[in-house]
Parts: C-alpha cells; structure tokens; sequence
C-alpha cells in the first residue's frame, strides 16, 4: 500500500507520504503519463467524470514536488481524476504530497470489487439514506440496475453469499443460483470454487445438473414448460463433473514441476540436434525418433508456470 511507512538507513520509520492534504492548482500539475487513446471515452472515466460531478472527489490524486521548478508538481497518481477535474473547469484541488518517486505502489494491484462487495456497499449506503438516484448518478448507471445490485442476494442463501463474497461471479450466475434450494446453492458454489469458474454457462451447467427436489419453487409463466434432463443423465453429468474436479485438482498439483521437467529435456534434445554426428545417426537408423526430435526442439515456450493447462 502506498501509505505503509518504510524502514530508511537511519533506522527510523518514515511514511511515504505527508499526513495534510495540499491544494494545488491544478494547471500547476504535470502528469507524468498521456492517457491512451479511448481513456475519455471508457466506462472508468465517465464512472469518475459522474463521481466528480455528484459527490465530489474521493481518492486525492498523488503529486511530487518538482525540485528544479517551485510551484510545478509532477502526478504519480490519479490521472483520470485530472482529466475529469479540468473538464469539469475545477481550478484547484486537494492532493497527497508523496515523499518518493513511488509510482509503482500507487493502484497497481486494484482489484475490481466483486458484485457481492458491491451489493454491500449499496445497501449499506441506501441504509444511511442515501437515495438510488444519487447512487446511480455517482456510479454512473441506471437506478434500476443499482436498485438490481441492492437485491442481489435476496433468495441466495447466507452460506453461499459467504462463500462467493470474494469472487468475479456476474449477476446473472446468482440469478440462475435462485432457482436452487439453499442446500444446492452452497454444493454449486463450492463446484464453482474448485473448478474456478464463474461463468454464467458453467452456473447454466450446473442448473441443469440440479434434480427437480433440488430447484427451489418457481412461479408460473415464461420458461416453465422448458424440459429437464432425465436422472439418468443428470447423475452421469455429476460423475463426469466430479471426475474432472479431481483431475484438475491432480494437475494443479504437478504442473510446475511437469513444466519444468518438460523445459529441461527440450533444452537437452536442443542440445543433442546441435551436434551433426547425432543428427545423422538418427537420420540414418531412427527417422522417426528424429523428426519427433526437431518438433521438440522447434517449440518456442511451454507456457508459464502460473497459466492453467491448457490455456
């Protein structure tokens, strides 16, 4: 985090930055980056452009003063905040003065808040009296998508919440989690978790695998009539499911050392076809052990250790 002290030669803890907020004009600030093209046009700068204009600014940009010219300070961090403040005509603003030139622990490491943390946040802001409107304005959406974040847990079970609270999991996969029985919900939440998938198909997949005393009553209407697999074939998708969970499961555990035996010996065979005199034995007695060779030899990367199988 940006605002962690830090241990200097003299033994002494210094934060990285001063602990008053400094207004500065904002034509004093030089970013030390051009946003990319398309910047003002992105969902995040009409988020921030909105936030501005409904509550005013949250998180103060990040400046450094410039030592060769009193009066010009360089932006380390927070330039749509800038760009948003002078198209809105602001003229000043209230930023942290950093200590260092430590741009890289500024919102490196953001994460995108998981829906359910979002929900949160609504509800608890909408508790405090804070209306759907001024909500929608500042998070630049619709009210009636803010008011479809604040219910999105009604019908999922506490358990479930719990357990999905961290994950990337869409609106539309609880939507598809309502249709279960509480006890249903947790046993595919925990499939999606092993199987670290969150998709709205993999949840469609999952539905499907539901036996009908596991769905939770549905009203009438549109999709009742849609059929449902047999219990023959959703007892076979369940096995083939926990199969693949345990396979996964078994490849996670030896994939970086696989990977890792596999660089090796293509670097060896690399070496081996380095030398003319073993390439024309092979040539001469093994063929195909040779062209097998040279298709080993000729493989640019294996992947990295972190990506899945496959991938």
């Amino acid at each position: 985090m940006a605002d962690e002290p830090k241990d200097r030669e003299d033994g002494r803890i210094h934060l990285a930055f001063d602990r008053d907020f400094l207004t500065i004009p904002v034509a004093a600030i030089i970013p030390l980056k051009a946003l990319p093209d398309g910047a003002r046009a992105s969902r995040s700068y009409s988020q921030v452009l909105s936030s501005i204009k409904a509550i005013g600014l949250i998180e103060a940009p990040v400046v450094m003063a410039d030592a060769k010219n009193a009066g010009t300070w360089f932006l380390l961090d927070g330039h749509l905040r800038l760009e948003a403040l002078k198209e809105l005509g602001i003229a000043e603003v209230e930023c942290l003065l950093a200590a260092d030139d430590d741009t890289y622990t500024y919102n490196k490491r953001v994460n995108r808040i998981p829906p359910i943390q979002e929900h949160r946040m609504i509800a608890r802001a909408m508790d405090r009296g804070v209306s759907s409107a001024d909500i929608a304005a500042a998070l630049n959406l619709q009210v009636e998508s803010v008011l479809r974040r604040f219910r999105l847990l009604e019908g999922i079970s506490p358990e479930a919440a719990e357990m999905l609270k961290d994950t990337p999991c869409s609106m539309k996969v609880f939507d598809i989690l309502r249709q279960m029985t509480a006890v249903r919900q947790i046993e595919a939440a925990d499939l999606m978790i092993g199987q670290n998938n969150f998709t709205v198909m993999f949840a469609r997949a999952l539905r499907a695998a539901t036996s009908e005393n596991q769905l939770a009553t549905t009203k009438k209407g549109k999709g009742a009539g849609k059929p449902t697999p047999s219990g023959q074939q959703i007892a076979r998708m369940e096995r083939e499911l926990a199969t693949l969970q345990t396979q996964v499961k078994s490849v996670e555990e030896t994939y970086g050392i696989d990977n890792l035996h596999l660089t090796v010996a293509r670097g060896y065979i690399a070496k081996l076809l380095a030398n003319n005199r073993v390439v024309r034995w092979l040539a001469t007695y093994q063929q195909d052990y040779l062209s097998e060779f040279q298709k080993i030899a000729e493989i640019d990367t294996l992947g990295p250790i972190g990506e899945a199988p496959g991938a």
